[in-house]
């Protein structure tokens, strides 16, 4: 997938600010941050952690893909 055909949820948490509209993370590196985080704690081989960030987006897609539903 490329990155202009991501679907990146729009903002997690927007916040009116006195410069403006401040979009802060998206909804999709929020959903995958969470991934990553469970990944994480329930892993038992902490020496290799390859993979688990493209992982942590595929979960993290998925979800927004469901909510859609």
């Amino acid at each position: 997938m490329s990155e202009q055909n991501i679907n990146d949820g729009g903002p997690a948490f927007p916040t009116e600010t006195s410069h403006g509209q401040d979009y802060g993370m998206t909804l999709r590196d929020y959903f995958a941050a969470a991934a990553l985080q469970g990944m994480l704690s329930n892993s038992k081989n902490y020496d290799s952690f390859d993979g688990y960030s493209d992982a942590a987006y595929e979960y993290a897609d998925a979800m927004l893909e469901s909510r859609k539903r």
